[in-house]
């Protein structure tokens, strides 16, 4: 499968998460999700002298991706490595704060689009889900070798499936007569628990949970967010686009109390301590025409917020 920068990811929300980082061209940002570099290309645009951008990416594939940065005196540093490990990375290159940082947390279409990578289920592929292919358990690890309690957990947590408990004991059954290792003996297991009129949307649920839990994706956006509220200096911004409820409820939680799980701090005045003040209390969406455009984008949610 060929793959360009153009077919790997169609950036999303793309100018108003980038105009969103009121980006200053001296300024450092950071881009944790490079992708089919989309995102990235228009940051380095505004860009000039002593400006710097930091892109990340845990897949090989993302790195043909990078392009003859050349914009005068700005700098491109492509970094691949989970964004877990945001903070570790900016300790190394010697910064000590950044101006902003953008996220999409979309799957990036390449992924959905190439048949070896398992993580889509109109094809038929082993059951492999891993964002960075060098490391980890594979979808098929984590249906075979988890219990029946963990993978209802999973199921339920990560992909929202009411009846996740019984897709969870169809698979343990399943498996006790073969080891479960492509997408179609994933389908032919849970087939009878999944109604024909919302097909697409459970299957695409159940899919979702299984490549959360391989790539760890809710712990190190946890870890990422952490890292970037230490990171962004006072006025700097971040900007993120979440694609499920999860995502963009930690992100919201972030923004508005300093932490993942929403709790508000306040001093002995009774003064909130939130690190963040958030552009809108409502997310940005995708016009109409960028829906008709990129189907894909239609779950999008883009969310801004200014360190304080």
């Amino acid at each position: 499968m060929i793959v360009t920068a153009e077919t790997y990811h169609v950036p999303v929300l793309l100018k108003e998460s980038v105009d969103g980082l009121n980006i200053r061209p001296d300024g450092t940002y950071v881009d944790v999700t490079f992708g089919g570099g989309g995102h990235s290309r228009e940051m380095f645009s505004r860009l000039g002298k002593g400006g710097r951008l930091f892109s990340f990416d845990q897949d090989a594939d993302a790195e043909r991706n990078i392009w003859g940065a050349n914009e005068e005196g700005a700098t491109f540093t492509f970094v691949r490595s989970n964004f877990r490990y945001l903070k570790n990375w900016m300790r190394y290159f010697g910064v000590e704060q950044i101006d902003g940082l953008l996220a999409d947390l979309g799957v990036s279409s390449h992924h959905f689009d190439d048949e070896s990578r398992g993580f889509s289920f109109r094809f038929n592929a082993p059951l492999d889900m891993r964002m960075n292919k060098r490391a980890g358990a594979t979808a098929a690890d984590v249906v075979n070798n988890y219990t029946e309690e963990q993978l209802a957990d999973i199921f339920y947590l990560y992909g929202e499936l009411k009846n996740a408990r019984r897709i969870a004991a169809a698979l343990v059954k399943a498996r006790a007569g073969h080891r479960i290792e492509t997408s179609n003996d994933l389908l032919e297991a849970t087939a009878p628990l999944i109604p024909r009129e919302r097909e697409k949307k459970d299957l695409a649920k159940l899919f979702q949970a299984l490549r959360i839990e391989v790539n760890h994706e809710m712990r190190a956006l946890k870890e990422m967010l952490s890292a970037a509220t230490e990171l962004i200096r006072p006025e700097g911004r971040l900007s993120v686009i979440t694609y499920h409820s999860l995502e963009d409820r930690m992100v919201k939680n972030i923004m508005k109390a300093g932490n993942a799980e929403g709790r508000m701090k306040q001093d002995f005045f009774g003064r909130s301590e939130a690190p963040f003040k958030p552009l809108s209390n409502k997310p940005t969406v995708p016009s109409d025409e960028e829906q008709a455009r990129n189907p894909r984008s239609r779950s999008a949610k883009l969310r801004i917020a200014e360190r304080q």
